[in-house]
């Protein structure tokens, strides 16, 4: 009988590693904060928050507890990973002090969350100028707007956490209400402005949508008002009459999900009365006709008084997929939606396939649930407050990294998850040698040489002009 041999190689195993640093590739992270001004804006911000001969700044806590997020962790215990590399990540603070900086942030919640969005608008800013072209409000106006996703998701808590409540799915939790800004195909997204809020919130509340929107317009650089230049899209929640007439007072763009006005029968007939010339072939998402969907617009066949003026009502019809189940407004087997927008140029065809688009977001959500969001580690209300500025916080370094270091690289696009196995998480070995320290990233990483690539990237951005030939 032959001996069987293993699939892997039988290793003799001991803890007598040293100066092994894992998650090395996160250096790309820390620079990226240094080049944005994010340490210094949040060190700034949050002076009012440290103590008398504290050791750590809250600044600096703040900033290591968003790249333990971005890094993977979902708890403020996963700060061990950092604090297991001070060769990288210099001084971390210990779990006890870390729970009490959280404390206090949490006892004046309003004021520390206006601080991080300063220091975030404020990096914010410092990165779509080094951005340049690949900017997501470079060159915006009324045809090509910066366009801002609105949208919720439900977050399940397990526990009898503060505000966690029944939701509409039959869960436990919290409905919190994102604002991301779509960088478009070539790029991600990073959010604006969360709204933490119980699990029973309504999903078409005006008072919150505001409230996001003018956390979000307040993240975007420049002083002066958006108007046009910018498109706000919405899902059939943001379809109300309050909130249309607010976008609407703020001259800004929008394109929002919408509910056809008056009852099924007239809806039917109206519909029906649609003559066939005038739909025509929607876009699939990549802009070309998709067979089995059309789009009308049906602004003067339905009663729309009351309504803000210059609204515009598009409906697409398309042939469900196979097993779908049809909603009763919908017509001859055909699917009925429908949104409004306020944009006047464009074909019809242009304008639906950009509102569903704001799919997008759907996107944003899950790489926030990947980044920290899935559940709320703390108990008090205003804490997980804070945890989901820190899961802000983390996204937004993630999109400003990918911006500005993997510009031209596939990363641009990818995930979290992607990133930390092929990135983020690349060890290394840390050496000194004379007053110099170096930082060895393992050679045989298949993606060591995109950090180095991404590591000169950034490099070239902060480097002083070169001076004119005398």
């Amino acid at each position: 009988m032959k001996k069987r041999s293993c699939c892997y190689p039988r290793l003799a195993v001991d803890e007598r590693g040293s100066s092994v640093v894992p998650n090395a590739g996160a250096v790309v992270l820390l620079r990226t904060a240094e080049t944005v001004g994010l340490d210094a804006a949040l060190s700034a911000a949050l002076t009012s928050w440290r103590r008398p001969l504290a050791r750590h700044d809250p600044g600096k806590i703040v900033l290591d507890l968003a790249v333990s997020l971005a890094i993977g962790g979902d708890c403020l215990a996963d700060l061990a990973q950092l604090r297991a590399a001070p060769e990288v990540f210099g001084p971390v603070a210990s779990d006890p002090t870390v729970s009490r900086c959280i404390d206090a942030l949490a006892a004046d919640a309003p004021a520390a969350l206006a601080a991080i969005n300063t220091a975030r608008a404020a990096a914010r800013s410092a990165a779509w100028s080094l951005a340049g072209e690949r900017a997501p409000d470079r060159g915006a106006d009324a045809s090509r707007p910066l366009v801002i996703d609105v949208d919720a998701t439900l977050v399940g808590a397990h526990s009898e956490k503060e505000c966690a409540a029944p939701t509409f799915k039959r869960g436990f939790g919290f409905h919190p209400l994102w604002a991301f800004v779509d960088h478009g195909g070539e790029g991600t997204g990073e959010p604006l402005a969360v709204l933490l809020r119980k699990g029973n919130a309504g999903s078409n509340t005006v008072a919150d949508h505001v409230t996001v929107l003018r956390a979000a317009l307040a993240q975007l650089p420049g002083s002066r008002r958006p108007g046009k230049n910018v498109l706000v899209r919405v899902d059939g929640a943001g379809g109300t009459h309050e909130l249309l007439a607010w976008l609407t007072r703020r001259r800004l763009s929008y394109s929002v999900g919408f509910s056809l006005p008056g009852d099924l029968a007239s809806i039917q007939a109206k519909l029906a009365a649609v003559p066939q010339q005038a739909w025509t072939p929607a876009y699939d998402a990549d802009g070309k006709i998709r067979p089995g969907a059309w789009v009308a617009e049906l602004t003067g066949l339905l009663d729309l008084s009351g309504w803000p003026p210059g609204m515009r009502l598009i409906v697409r019809k398309e042939r469900p997929h196979p097993g779908a189940q049809l909603r009763i407004t919908d017509l001859d087997g055909h699917r009925i939606t429908a949104f409004v927008t306020n944009t006047t140029r464009g074909q019809l065809a242009d304008l639906e396939l950009r509102h569903r688009r704001r799919a997008r977001a759907e996107d944003r959500i899950r790489c926030a649930k990947d980044t920290g969001l899935t559940n709320l580690p703390l108990h008090d209300f205003n804490q997980n407050q804070i945890w989901c500025a820190l899961v802000a916080l983390a996204a937004d370094l993630t999109a400003w990294m990918q911006t500005l270091a993997l510009a031209e690289h596939d990363a641009r696009r990818w995930e979290p998850k992607r990133l930390r196995l092929r990135l983020l998480t690349i060890p290394a070995r840390y050496a000194v040698t004379g007053r110099r320290r170096r930082l060895h990233l393992a050679a045989t990483a298949p993606f060591t040489t995109l950090a180095l690539q991404a590591l000169a990237a950034l490099d070239r951005l902060t480097a002083p002009p070169a001076a004119a030939p005398g």
